[in-house]
């Protein structure tokens, strides 16, 4: 007589490798007659430790089934060790909105155009299912001969040194490159952006940059546009594994200052052209999201479950970071404060900058070239003017007292926008300079002549 196999039951976190989007699953339903019916799904996604959402694209047998038996068996393959495992469910609900569809979606998207699918996979909504079990199936012999998958960094040391570095930042800027340098080194990411949002203009502006040809700091993206968008506005990751036309995050809209007016402002993204894998992590606050973290490769396949477990964490302490940098600072170090607080640079002679600013929406232009918008124009215009009557001292404060600048009464993010300014200058125009001298303090410096042009529109 032979004796029973015994099918292990293991935990739902064991078989996140299978739901990658690599390999399709096999999903077997019944009927309300009995009817056993077997097909193909293109997603399994990971909701949770006791849930997963399929993805409905067709009114088919299997929905029909699904409508009238709530209980069917999956089964997915994990393409490293060709291990299957048996997931057995329970339908609870359809949803055609928010988090868990838009991340659907958006990996769906990169799987259609990978297989030649893209006018056929059309995401109707996210079945969400109850994992009533969980099964590893006896592994077959021929598995033992696959090659192992490339070794792996250690996630938990890479996030506590990303960890460590954030913990010791005394400003916004060293923050961002703390979180940066976590990326490249730990994680070997060449290609990486953060972006805070402005939640009065609901827009979110790139504030520093890794691996890019030009930085595209003060580009901007619309809430909802593109992966980092949808990311922000539905706070959840968004991952893509394959390349995609339907979820590249789009360039920044242009905005017109008037058919007169033969300017644009537009600051192109720093993004590759062509990048086969992304994504975008909200980094939030007190329940809030405050930014965008953002990765991609011209890989395929180059961020797993696992990396975006990682940014999740390390986003989320940098999220915080950047929440608490608005309210206070931390004083400059010793060398910082003695080059800070050196001796004003001479004016130089040489030709006069032109600067002219808009005051339909702050944007600055300085020789006819676009520089800065919004609110961060708006303080720029404001230093200039001072600068023009010989001063060069200003302080955090005294910007948020001048209801002028239209700071957002919350969450003013003023410490980003003189990042912003800061570094734009630094790129356009270093003949502006702006530095800090101490906690809430800082000089503003026109090293040559500046002529100061205000229009209306």
């Amino acid at each position: 007589m032979t004796a029973a196999i015994s099918v292990p039951v293991v935990d739902l976190g064991e078989v996140r490798p299978c739901l990658e989007g690599a390999i399709p699953a096999i999903m077997a339903t019944c009927a309300a007659d009995g009817t056993p019916n077997v097909a193909y799904i293109s997603q399994v996604h990971y909701v949770d430790e006791g849930h997963v959402a399929l993805s409905f694209q067709f009114f088919n047998k299997t929905r029909q089934n699904l409508l009238a038996n709530p209980r069917s068996t999956v089964l997915v393959l994990n393409p490293h060790n060709a291990v299957f495992y048996r997931l057995h469910l329970r339908y609870l609900r359809t949803e055609d909105a928010g988090p868990v569809f838009e991340s659907m979606k958006a990996q769906l998207a990169g799987i259609a155009s990978h297989t030649g699918m893209a006018d056929v996979f059309r995401l109707r909504g996210s079945d969400i299912h109850e994992v009533m079990e969980v099964e590893r199936l006896p592994q077959e012999p021929l598995s033992e001969a696959l090659s192992p998958p490339p070794p792996k960094p250690n996630f938990l040391a890479v996030l506590r040194r990303g960890s460590a570095r954030l913990s010791a930042a005394r400003s916004l800027g060293a923050a961002l490159e703390a979180t940066l340098d976590t990326l490249e080194q730990g994680l070997a990411v060449r290609h990486a952006m953060v972006l805070i949002l402005d939640a009065s203009t609901q827009r979110l502006y790139t504030v520093a940059s890794r691996g890019y040809e030009t930085s595209g700091v003060g580009s901007e993206i619309a809430l909802g546009d593109g992966v980092i968008g949808v990311a922000a506005r539905e706070c959840t990751p968004v991952r893509i594994t394959h390349m995609t036309s339907a979820y590249l995050y789009s360039r920044a809209m242009r905005n017109s200052l008037g058919d007169a007016h033969p300017q644009n402002t537009d600051i192109p993204y720093p993004g590759l052209p062509e990048p086969h894998s992304q994504l975008a992590v909200p980094l939030r606050s007190a329940g809030r999201v405050v930014g965008v973290l953002f990765v991609e490769s011209p890989l395929d396949m180059q961020f797993s479950f696992e990396d975006e477990d990682l940014l999740v964490a390390l986003g989320g302490q940098l999220g915080a970071v950047i929440d608490v940098m608005q309210e206070a600072e931390e004083p400059c170090s010793a060398d910082e404060a003695q080059a800070a607080t050196a001796k004003a640079l001479p004016v130089a002679a040489g030709p006069a900058l032109c600067v002219r600013h808009y005051r339909s929406n702050d944007s600055v232009f300085i020789n006819n070239a676009y520089l800065i918008k919004g609110v961060a124009g708006a303080i720029l215009w404001k230093l200039l003017r001072h600068s023009q009557q010989g001063r060069s001292e200003f302080t955090n404060r005294e910007l948020r007292l001048d209801r002028s600048l239209r700071l957002p009464d919350v969450a003013d993010n003023l410490e980003a926008r003189l990042l912003l300014l800061h570094r734009r200058l630094a790129e356009q125009c270093p003949q502006l300079r702006i530095q800090k001298t101490g906690r809430g303090c800082f000089r503003f410096e026109a090293n040559g002549p500046v002529e100061l042009e205000e229009m209306a529109a």
